[in-house]
Formats: C-alpha cells, sequence, structure tokens
C-alpha cells in the first residue's frame, strides 16, 4: 500500500554509523537480545524484534508516541514517529500507523538507499564469513541434510525463504512441498528452459514461457525454487521470481497481505497440474508421465483432464453417497481430490492447549472420523430426488475410493460466524507414523495390511488469531531428521516439538513400515 507517514519517519542516513556491525539479517534486539526476525527502525536506527517474535519492534513504536494534551506536539515531535520500519532479513518496509507493509518511497528515496546499504552490509559480513561457515558446515551432522547425486551422497544445508512481505503462507507450502521427495525431485529433474531445444528436446518436455512478458511459466519457477533449496546455500533464498509469476496468473494473491496456506496451496497444486498437461496458449498436452513409470503405472485419478505429476501423488479418489429419507432411493458420485478438509468437531472447539485437563484431546481420528460419518443433510442442503421427483430429506456419506500416494490433510481452523472469520485453536492430536487409513475405504478387503499406512512427512502450522493476520511456518522431516522453516530461519527440531504443533495442514506419504507398526 502507498503510505501517507514516509516523510515524518524516515530519518536516518542511509550510511549511518548507528548501524550496529555483523549482518543486518543477524542484528540482535536491544531490550530481549534476540537475533529472530531483526527490525531497524527508519527514525532512529534502533533494533528491535520482529511482529512475530516478542513484538520489541512494535512496542519501541508505541512508547515513542506523545499522550496528546492541551499543548500542541512541538515540531520535533511531529517529524519522529517512529512508526516505519525495515525487515532486516526480507527489506520490506512496515508502518505502523498503517499496519501494513508499503511499497512507496520517499521524495528522496531514502528508503531504497537504506535497502541497498543493508543489503551490501549483508554480502560484505557474508563474503567474510563463507569459508568459516563451509568448515562449520562440513563438520556438522545437526545442520545438514543428505541428499544421492549419481549415486554418491553430498552434505548440504537447509536453505530458508525470504519474506517478501507477508509471504510466509507461501513459504511454508514451498518448503512442505520440497521435502515430499518423490514430488520434489520431479521437478527438479526437468530440463531448463534454456535446455529444451538443445541435447534435452524431446527426451521430456512441458510447457515453458516463450520469449516476452507476457507468458510466464510457473513451471519453470517452480523448478528453480525447489532447486535453490538444495543448493547448500548459506543465505536464505528469495522467491521474488515465482512471486512474480504467482501475482501474474494468479490475482487473488496479488498485493502484500496476509493469504490463506491452504488456498495458495490449492492453486498452486491446479496450476501447475495445468500448465504440466500443456493447456495454455493452445501448446498441445506434453507426455508429461512417460518417463516416470512408478507415477503413471496404475494412476487413473485424473482432475480437470489427463492425469500429471500433481494427480499422480495427491490424487485420490472420494466416494459420496446421497440416501433420500423418504423413498430410499441412493445416488453415488465419484469425486476426485487433492487434499481433505477436515471440520474439528464442535464438542472439541474450547479447547485451548493440548495440556487442558477438561475432557478428552481431539485427535485426528476424531476428526477423520467426522468426515467420513453418516450425516443427515439440513435444511438448506435437502437433496432433489429424482424418484420423488422433489428436493428431499436425505442423509450423506463420505467413503475413499483411492487413497493417494501422499495424503493431504487440511484441519478446517477458519470459520465464519456472524461478522467475522473466527480461528479454532484446538490442539489436534496427530500421529507422526502409521497412520492407518483402512477404516476409512470403500473397499477396505482389496487392500493390503501396509497399503493404508502413511507416515508424517511435512506440517504447517498458522500462529495467531486470524485468517488474514498471524504467522505461517512449517516443520518438515528428511532423512529422519526434523526441521523448522521459519521464512529465511532453519533450525533442527525434534519429534516432541512437532507433536506439540496445532497443526492446520498435515502432508502424509505412503509408509514402508509393516502392519505392526503404531497406529492412530
Amino acid at each position: 500500500m502507498e503510505c501517507p507517514h514516509l516523510s515524518s519517519s524516515v530519518c536516518i542516513a542511509p550510511d549511518s554509523a548507528k548501524f550496529p556491525n555483523g549482518s543486518p539479517s543477524s542484528w540482535c534486539c536491544s531490550v530481549c537480545r534476540s537475533n529472530k526476525s531483526p527490525w531497524v527502525c527508519l527514525t532512529c536506527s534502533s533494533v528491535h524484534c520482529g511482529r512475530y517474535v516478542n513484538g520489541h519492534a512494535k512496542k519501541h513504536y508505541e512508547d515513542a508516541q506523545v499522550p496528546l494534551t492541551n499543548h500542541k506536539k512541538s515540531e520535533k515531535q511531529d517529524k519522529a514517529q517512529h512508526t516505519v520500519c525495515m525487515d532486516c532479513s526480507s527489506y520490506s518496509t512496515y508502518c505502523y500507523r498503517c499496519d501494513d507493509f508499503v511499497v512507496n518511497d520517499t521524495k528522496l528515496g531514502l528508503v531504497q538507499k537504506v535497502r541497498e546499504h543493508l543489503q551490501n552490509l549483508e554480502n560484505s559480513a557474508f563474503t567474510a564469513d563463507r569459508h568459516r561457515k563451509r568448515k562449520l558446515l562440513e563438520n556438522s551432522s545437526l545442520n545438514s541434510k543428505l541428499l544421492k547425486v549419481n549415486g554418491s551422497t553430498t552434505a548440504i544445508c537447509a536453505t530458508g525463504l525470504r519474506n517478501l512481505g507477508n509471504t510466509c503462507f507461501m513459504n511454508a507450502i514451498l518448503q512442505s512441498l520440497s521435502n515430499i521427495e518423490q514430488f520434489c525431485c520431479y521437478f527438479k529433474e526437468l530440463p531448463a528452459v534454456e535446455l529444451r531445444n538443445g541435447k534435452t528436446a524431446g527426451r521430456r518436455t512441458y510447457h515453458t514461457r516463450s520469449q516476452g512478458d507476457n507468458n510466464v511459466s510457473l513451471v519453470e519457477e517452480f523448478r528453480k525454487t525447489l532447486c535453490a533449496l538444495w543448493q547448500g546455500s548459506q543465505t536464505a533464498f528469495s522467491p521474488e521470481s515465482l512471486f512474480y509469476v504467482v501475482w501474474k496468473i494468479m490475482p487473488n494473491f496479488r498485493g502484500y497481505q496476509q493469504q490463506d496456506a491452504h488456498e495458495f496451496m490449492r492453486y498452486l497444486l491446479d496450476h501447475l497440474h495445468l500448465e504440466l498437461q500443456g493447456g495454455f496458449n493452445g501448446v498441445s498436452r506434453s507426455t508429461i508421465l512417460q518417463e516416470n513409470s512408478t507415477l503413471s503405472a496404475s494412476n487413473k485419478c485424473c482432475i480437470n483432464g489427463a492425469s500429471t505429476v500433481v494427480t499422480a501423488i495427491f490424487g485420490g479418489i472420494l466416494q459420496n453417497e446421497v440416501n433420500c429419507l423418504i423413498c430410499g432411493t441412493e445416488s453415488r458420485k465419484f469425486d476426485p481430490f487433492l487434499d481433505l478438509s477436515l471440520d474439528i468437531p464442535s464438542q472439541f472447539r474450547n479447547k485451548r492447549s493440548k495440556n487442558q485437563e477438561n475432557g478428552p484431546v481431539c485427535s485426528l481420528r476424531d476428526c477423520l472420523r467426522s468426515f467420513t460419518d453418516l450425516e443427515e443433510l439440513d435444511e438448506t442442503e435437502l437433496y432433489m430426488c429424482h424418484k420423488c421427483k422433489k428436493k428431499q430429506k436425505s442423509t450423506k456419506k463420505f467413503w475413499i475410493q483411492k487413497l493417494p500416494k501422499v495424503l493431504c490433510l487440511h484441519l478446517k481452523r477458519f470459520h465464519w460466524t456472524a461478522y467475522l472469520r473466527n480461528k479454532v485453536d484446538t490442539y489436534v492430536e496427530f500421529p507422526l507414523r502409521g497412520l492407518d487409513m483402512k477404516c476409512y475405504l470403500l473397499e477396505p478387503e482389496n487392500s493390503g495390511p501396509e497399503s493404508c499406512l502413511y507416515d508424517l512427512a511435512a506440517v504447517v502450522v498458522h500462529h495467531g488469531s486470524g485468517v488474514g493476520s498471524g504467522h505461517y511456518t512449517a516443520f518438515a522431516t528428511h532423512e529422519g531428521r526434523w526441521f523448522h522453516f521459519n521464512d529465511s530461519t532453519v533450525t533442527l527440531t525434534d519429534e516432541e516439538t512437532v507433536l506439540k504443533a496445532k497443526a492446520y495442514i498435515l502432508f502424509y506419504v505412503e509408509s514402508q513400515a509393516k502392519a505392526g507398526s503404531d497406529k492412530l
């Protein structure tokens, strides 16, 4: 948004000697000494922790406001509002009076000059520290991932994603998808745009951008982002090019306001699926799966056309049964799905934490049971019975006809009241291993004992109270280790911490465990 307060708030010189030493992304809050999400005041250059840590940057702004009195504010007070600050990691600018990220600048371009100065400080610190970090990385097993390349094992660092201004919803989804090995590897192995007309021509093709700015490729930028997350870079990757394409083809996500991570994931998967089919600009459908028999074999779930890697991995099929309560007529319909949206049962919605003693803890099994149990439709959902020739009271039940390779479960934490969209903050217990989906299948007798078991691969968590605010982070596992992805910051964590998370989206992959493993 355009901010009217920059001229009265941006007062520091771009080369101010008041800045702390070291890289801006590692500066510490002057109050709590936290180096997570440092924000610098553009009035006085003081550094405090951002809105999703301890909020001392906001408190600095509040403390600087002069209470209204009978006397007029002095000119000096008017000019020093301490209203605008800059995120030292993403270099985005935030105004507390506007309560939003801003995109404009002062007439003298001071905001951009400060941004460039911070970037120069970051680059200088990184260059000076690069060799030491590489040495530490080689000797550290805690902060490394393992990736097999041509049969050899290479230690690489888990890479964060810069926040471009309330883009944590996108970062959490990208990090989760990057840790779903089969899905991620498919895109990383696609040829680059520059190579598609060379030696790789004819091997595996997919629709990509043509010359000019009007045609862009989500697949290509998604591929580049996934590759960047596995390059071993010590600094966070900035997904600006991908975000530009998102703006271009998904108008709902234009701007810098907070968005719903689940909604973004669905738009992203849908557009990747469509583009992989070659469904744009008259380009014929490409042979996406012909080189990957493990994806194409026994996969019949197609959403909006032919199968792609999206439907081959995330695609499942539901059977929807509706029965007329008057004449008993039964209607069956098969619906493909990429994820299942589960209600948190109403009897659990007043629970605020896992450790409360006021009743049983809600489990993922309770949510799945609520989704698949027989339900009588209310008056607003009367079924048009073809035998009775009119709308009648009826019952509805879901069965899973086909399970996907990756089961994505979305917990409905946001719901509408009369005027507001509130958040259900209930803790939902979920398993790390051995989620058994057999009892929800339409024909469980046709499934083997191990084919219905799933292990957790990633979790997206929403911190805060509303869908239009708060913050998203993700937990994901790689080579047996769990990592916490919080925009630019990636930290090693443990299973106990993951299990305490108030999950919003859960990604489960087919388990290789035996039937005797722990079940839900």
